[in-house]
């Protein structure tokens, strides 16, 4: 049996460590956090431990639901009937569905039709390279028209990529709507589910499994280095301590990597360093009134710089009500160096924009999670960008959440990779 290292405790590193521990291989897992679960973290809002960054399950996520039933969860899931705002120059509409589509004010009967064929067809494709090689921009257009794009997509992806905005693959942008559109009751009914307990029941069942098995996780232990000699891996230093490992997978950000892994092919390094990433402000708020009825709303008002919010509480039902106020940007943005309570408030701002109704009193707390690397860069030809999982490197294994293009960022996807990586240490 192998005697394997992971990097990081995220749900891809902690679904690789359960994988392997299972198979009888000898497991550590290594975390530079105080907690275990990365963007699946929880944390303590007023008494209420939720995610940190918020998360929902889909339909079509297979892969957590084989993980939710090998491990013990499968009753933990629930599904609630959702829906989708659209906060547009000052008025909320309804989204999501044809009748809220044809009732939509700002989009002539033409540009419905195009883009309601467009989501329509998108839930059917299945292949997906010609979308590689074009912009979502270019692609969007020329379903959707100029109009449609004006209204209901320019702005969103401007607040959330910003200079990157024209350089997004078409391939990540189809998987978003295929994910969603699958995902419902019926034409008019969109249905998400979420864990009982939160990602925190799947982290802690994860770890509990890990460790039962021998393995062990080490918090607030950041790896400084992988080394390598011979053209194999040998193992890591953390803690300023060099430890021998036979596998060393790495579920750190790919930018990170030149630094991390410096015996790389000097090739293979360039390839990882040429992978961008954007930044995540995310505000949460518990609130006594609710926003909406909305899980999320999309925003398109000049007033307002954020792309969208959730209603987290519109999905998991707890005490008061939980708005995830995400605030997309590159890291040398302005915003991204401002204070906790500057964002705190001006996040506050737009929610009483939304709901003239609320008042200061209906805030109870808030707080701040904050990332360097949360939104991969995905341009056309990013697959061939990307450098395999499994290095030229024997023993080592390297992947984060751009390995699951064009699939984006999700729990499913994680624990999707983790199985395969598990799976190729012999």
């Amino acid at each position: 049996m192998a005697n394997v290292a992971v990097i990081g405790a995220g749900a891809m590193g902690l679904a690789a460590a359960y994988h392997l521990a299972k198979a009888g291989h000898q497991i550590e897992v290594f975390e530079a956090d105080t907690v275990a679960g990365g963007m699946a973290a929880h944390f303590d809002l007023g008494g209420l431990s939720i995610e940190r960054f918020y998360h929902f399950v889909c339909k079509a996520d297979r892969p957590t639901f084989d993980l939710l039933n090998e491990i013990g969860l499968k009753d933990a899931m629930r599904w609630t009937p959702t829906s989708m705002g659209y906060f547009y120059n000052g008025r909320l509409f309804p989204w999501g569905d044809p009748i809220s589509l044809l009732t939509f004010p700002h989009l002539g009967l033409i540009s419905k039709i195009r883009y309601g064929l467009m989501a329509f067809l998108a839930t059917k494709r299945s292949d997906w390279s010609k979308l590689d090689t074009v912009t979502a921009e270019k692609w969007l257009k020329r379903w959707c028209g100029t109009e449609a794009w004006n209204v209901l997509w320019e702005k969103l992806f401007t607040l959330k990529f910003f200079e990157y905005s024209d350089k997004v693959s078409a391939a990540w942008m189809w998987t978003r709507l295929k994910r969603i559109g699958t995902s419902r009751r019926n034409l008019f009914q969109e249905e998400l589910g979420y864990i009982e307990g939160g990602s925190e029941a799947l982290v802690k069942r994860l770890v509990d499994r890990i460790e039962a098995m021998g393995g062990r996780i080490h918090l607030a232990a950041p790896v400084t280095e992988v080394h390598i000699e011979g053209g194999a891996v040998t193992g890591l230093t953390t803690g300023g301590t060099r430890r021998a490992f036979t596998h060393v997978i790495s579920t750190m950000p790919l930018p990170l990597v030149p630094k991390l892994i410096p015996g790389l092919p000097a090739a293979t390094k360039q390839a990882y360093a040429r992978l961008e990433n954007i930044g995540v402000v995310c505000v949460v708020h518990k609130l006594k009134r609710s926003v909406t009825k909305h899980f999320w709303v999309n925003i398109n008002d000049p007033s307002i710089e954020i792309p969208g919010i959730v209603e987290f509480s519109n999905l998991r039902p707890v005490d008061h009500h939980i708005v995830y106020v995400p605030y997309y940007m590159p890291v040398t943005h302005p915003k991204f160096a401002m204070s906790d309570a500057a964002l705190m408030t001006e996040s506050f701002g737009y929610l009483k924009r939304i709901n003239a109704a609320l008042q200061d009193e209906d805030l109870i707390t808030s707080s701040i999670g904050r990332l360097k690397y949360a939104q991969p860069i995905c341009p056309p030809g990013f697959l061939d960008m990307l450098p395999p999982i499994e290095s030229e490197i024997v023993g080592l294994q390297i992947a984060d959440t751009s390995s699951y293009y064009p699939e984006d960022r999700g729990i499913s996807e994680g624990v999707r990779v983790a199985r395969e990586m598990a799976a190729r240490v012999q």
